[in-house]
């Protein structure tokens, strides 16, 4: 009986190797099932780095307007910046973390370059072009958002991506009303 047993055990030991090999191997051979489980794992990635990169902008962005702003209603919205992007922030590296996805720790050229031009101006000016970024930024990140939060194949990436979506939406109202704002009182000191 024990000699089945000891026989057995070896069959099972010996075959268990070369099963377990079996699928290794297929991944290496063939990129497509290694990585991720996500059906479309550079698609996640693509979609969560700029995020990243994005809403560390908006914190960078908003700790600049909350200190130059000469309009109230624009320094408040950078705060608000501050406070919703570095909340969303910390959610998405933890997301990110999960799906083991590096992000990236600092701002991309494009986003620096956008930050030192702001940096640059002060009063009436910077109000203008920090709510026009602002403007643009949103419009395209709801945007972004919306189509993630339907269609992306990664399901955490699609429930965080519409969890988000409605503070980008209160955000792009807050700052297109802020924009009309400028515009108007702008155009009636013209006048």
């Amino acid at each position: 009986m024990k000699r089945a047993v000891y026989v057995a055990l070896s069959v099972v030991a010996l075959a268990t190797p070369a099963f377990a090999q079996t699928p290794q191997t297929n991944q290496q051979t063939n990129p497509t099932t290694s990585g991720t489980k996500s059906t479309n794992s550079s698609g996640v990635q693509a979609f969560l780095t700029e995020a990243a990169t994005g809403g560390m902008a908006e914190v960078e962005l908003g700790t600049l307007a909350a200190g130059k702003a000469s309009n109230a209603r624009v320094k408040e919205f950078g705060q608000r910046m501050v406070t919703d992007h570095g909340k969303a922030n910390e959610e998405l590296k933890a997301l990110a973390a999960r799906k083991n996805i590096t992000l990236p720790q600092s701002l991309d050229a494009k986003h620096k370059a956008e930050h030192d031009r702001l940096a640059a101006m002060s009063g009436a000016a910077f109000d203008r072009a920090y709510v026009t970024a602002m403007v643009n930024d949103h419009q395209k990140d709801v945007a972004e958002f919306k189509k993630q939060a339907a269609s992306n194949a990664d399901p955490d990436v699609k429930a965080w991506a519409a969890k988000t979506l409605p503070t980008l939406q209160e955000h792009l109202q807050m700052i297109e009303s802020i924009d009309k704002e400028t515009k108007a009182s702008s155009s009636s000191a013209q006048r």
